[in-house]
C-alpha cells in the first residue's frame, strides 16, 4: 500500500522504511496499471524519475536531503519542462519540446522531488470538464463515467487515484477548485503573483496563476513552500516576502471570524451540497470559530465578465501559435496566408477556437468599449466587493460548485451550462484572491467541496483553516475504490 500523504513518505524516507527509487517504481507501476482507463497522464517521464530518485536516494544517505527530497509528484502539462513535451493538452503543441524549465517545475527539482510525468487538461486550460483535450478526456477515480473537472482534470485525477503523492495545476477560473472539489482532494488557489508563471504556457494572463493539490491542507502548505516566491524573470510575480506555510497550521481558531456569503447559498446550489456545507459550520463553530453573513452583490455578474476578459487574453496570447515558428504547422501551404489559417484552423480544437473568435470580437474596434471595458470595470467592483467583505471577516467559507461531478458529454452541447460550472469559483480569481478548496462530505457516493477564500497573501490562513477542519473530519482520508 503506498503511503496517503507526503509527510508520511518523507516520514517514511527518512526512517528507511522505503527508498525513493522503490516508491517511485510502485507509481509508476501503478500509472500503468490504471492510466489506460483514467487517462490522466499525457507523458510518463519513467527514466526520468528513476534517475532522480536514485539522486535522492544518494542525498538522504548522505544526510543533504531537501524538502521534499525523493516524493514522487507529476505536473500539469502546462509547465514547460526543458526536454520534455510540453502538449498544452493541444495537437498545436503536440510535439513541442520546450528549451527551458518552467520556474515552478525547477522548484520542485532542485528541492529534491521526483518526476513522475506530465498531466492531461483541457486544451489550454479551457474547459472545466476535461473533455477539451486533444489526447482525450480524463476519467474521474470515484466514478469513470464521470467528469474530473477543468482544466487541471488530469492532475486531480491521479492524486485522487493514488497515481502520484500530489500534482501542480494552474487556476485561471476555477481550474484548481473545481477539480478539487469533484476528486475529493485539498486545491490551492495562490493569490495572483504569489507563484511565478514562467515557463506556464499562457490562457489569461491577468488570472492564471499556478497551485498545488494534495491530499491535506498540510501537504499543500509543503508545497507552497517549495512553489510560492518572487521570481525576478516574471514581472506579474509579486515582491510580497513568503513565510513559511506550516508554522501556523495548528493555531488555535478561537476568535476567527468566517463569512458566509449570502450571494453563494442561492437556488443554485444543490440542496445536500448546502447540508455539507452546513456541517462543515458545525465544525468550525466547534473549534472557536464564529460566522457572519456578508455581501457579494455583483457576484451574479462575474461569469459575463469572464468570459469577455479571459477571451480577449487568451485570443491574443494565443495569435503567436501561427505555424512559423513553433507548434502545429499544416502539409504543404499554397501560401502565408494559407499557412496561417490551415496551422491554425487544424491546431486548434472548437472550444480553443470558440475563445479566440469570442476575444477578438471583445476586442475590435467599435466593440471593444462595449464589452472589454465593460468587463473590466465590473471586474473592479467585483473587487472592491471582496475588499469590503473582508475588512469585516478574517476569511470567507462558501460551496466551490453548484453540485458533484456530471457525467462526461452531459454538457459538452451547452457551453453555457459548462460556463456556469464556475460560477463559485470565478468571483475570487477576477479579485486575484487566494482560495482553498477542500472535501467536506459526499453526495451519493461522490466528493462534495467547500472553499475558503481570503485576503490577499493570506494562505498561510487559509491552510491553519483548513488543517484544523482536516483534524476534525475525515472526509480527505477517502479514496475511491478502482477495484482493489
Amino acid at each position: 500500500m503506498l503511503p496517503h500523504t507526503i509527510s508520511e513518505i518523507i516520514s517514511g524516507l527518512r526512517e528507511k522504511q522505503f527508498s525513493s527509487r522503490e516508491i517511485t517504481q510502485d507509481y509508476l507501476a501503478r500509472i500503468k496499471r490504471l492510466n489506460p482507463e483514467l487517462n490522466c497522464f499525457i507523458t510518463i517521464t519513467e527514466d526520468l524519475a528513476l534517475s532522480q530518485a536514485e539522486q535522492a536516494d544518494a542525498r538522504l544517505n548522505a544526510g543533504q536531503a531537501s524538502i521534499l527530497n525523493g516524493v514522487p509528484l507529476a505536473h500539469k502539462d502546462v509547465f514547460c519542462t526543458e526536454g520534455v513535451t510540453t502538449t498544452c493538452g493541444s495537437r498545436m503543441l503536440e510535439n513541442f519540446v520546450p528549451p527551458y524549465e518552467s520556474t515552478v517545475t525547477r522548484k520542485f527539482m532542485e528541492a529534491g522531488a521526483v518526476t513522475l510525468g506530465k498531466t492531461n487538461m483541457d486544451e489550454f486550460a479551457m474547459g472545466s470538464s476535461n473533455e477539451n483535450s486533444y489526447f482525450g478526456p480524463v476519467r474521474n477515480p470515484w466514478d469513470t463515467e464521470r467528469a474530473p473537472g477543468g482544466s487541471s482534470g488530469g492532475s486531480a485525477a491521479a492524486v485522487a487515484a493514488g497515481l502520484c503523492a500530489a500534482a501542480t495545476g494552474t487556476d485561471t477560473g476555477g481550474s484548481i477548485r473545481q477539480p478539487a472539489a469533484f476528486c475529493g482532494l485539498t486545491g490551492l488557489k495562490p493569490t495572483y503573483g504569489r507563484v511565478s508563471r514562467l515557463g506556464m504556457v499562457a490562457f489569461a494572463s491577468s488570472l492564471d496563476q499556478g497551485g498545488p493539490f494534495a491530499r491535506t491542507a498540510e501537504d499543500a502548505a509543503l508545497l507552497m513552500n517549495v512553489m510560492a516566491g518572487h521570481d525576478p524573470m516574471d514581472s506579474t510575480s509579486a515582491l510580497n516576502p513568503t513565510e513559511d506555510y506550516t508554522a501556523s497550521l495548528t493555531q488555535p481558531l478561537t476568535g476567527i471570524t468566517i463569512g458566509l456569503p449570502k450571494e453563494y447559498f442561492s437556488s443554485q446550489l444543490n440542496a445536500e451540497l448546502e447540508k455539507a456545507l452546513q456541517e462543515a459550520i458545525k465544525v468550525y463553530e466547534s473549534l472557536g470559530a464564529s460566522f457572519k453573513e456578508v455581501s457579494l452583490p455583483h457576484t451574479e455578474l462575474s461569469v459575463p465578465a469572464y468570459y469577455v476578459i479571459a477571451p480577449a487574453e487568451c485570443s491574443t496570447n494565443l495569435s503567436r501559435f501561427d505555424g512559423v515558428r513553433y507548434g502545429h504547422r499544416c502539409e504543404n501551404p499554397k501560401d502565408l496566408e494559407d499557412l496561417y489559417q490551415r496551422s491554425r484552423s487544424e491546431g486548434f480544437g472548437d472550444e480553443v477556437k470558440r475563445r479566440i473568435l469570442i476575444g477578438t470580437y471583445a476586442l475590435s474596434a467599435g466593440y471593444y468599449d462595449a464589452y472589454y471595458r465593460q468587463a473590466q470595470k465590473i471586474r473592479r467592483l467585483i473587487k472592491n466587493d471582496f475588499v469590503s467583505a473582508l475588512n469585516e471577516v478574517d476569511a470567507l467559507l462558501c460551496p466551490t460548485t453548484p453540485d458533484v461531478a456530471f457525467k462526461l458529454g452531459e454538457k459538452t452541447s451547452d457551453p453555457v451550462q459548462m460556463y456556469l460550472e464556475d460560477i463559485f469559483t470565478i468571483p475570487a480569481s477576477l479579485a486575484g484572491l487566494p482560495a482553498l478548496g477542500l472535501p467536506c462530505g459526499f453526495k451519493g457516493g461522490l466528493p462534495v467541496g467547500m472553499q475558503l477564500i481570503g485576503n490577499y497573501f493570506t494562505e498561510a490562513r487559509l491552510l491553519n483553516l483548513g488543517h484544523q477542519y482536516q483534524l476534525n473530519t475525515d472526509w480527505h482520508k477517502r479514496s475511491p475504490a478502482l477495484g482493489e
